[in-house]
């Protein structure tokens, strides 16, 4: 699902009265957040559908794959995602 899906989606829910650019100003802002709590806290959980953590990737070896010659990667953080068991079991 892209972006523009999504907007259309929650802008087409049942209930909803917004216009699809309030919407998208909302989904902005909620993606925003997110992005702020996992920066300052490591961490954002929603209930029921999972957990967003900061997570580290050791340096490690690799191969240019137009060369082939060894390079060094080096260590960085990465976001990963963890699904609640309600969302995984429901997959």
């Amino acid at each position: 699902m892209t972006k523009a899906e999504l907007v259309d989606s929650v802008a087409g829910t049942k209930g909803l009265d917004l216009s699809k650019r309030a919407v998208e100003e909302v989904i902005d802002a909620a993606f925003d957040n997110i992005a702020q709590a996992i920066k300052k806290e490591k961490r954002f959980s929603y209930p029921g559908f999972g957990t967003f953590s900061v997570r580290s990737r050791k340096a490690r070896s690799g191969r240019n794959p137009q060369t082939g010659e060894k390079i060094q990667i080096k260590a960085s953080k990465t976001v990963g995602f963890k699904p609640a068991p309600s969302l995984k079991d429901s997959l």
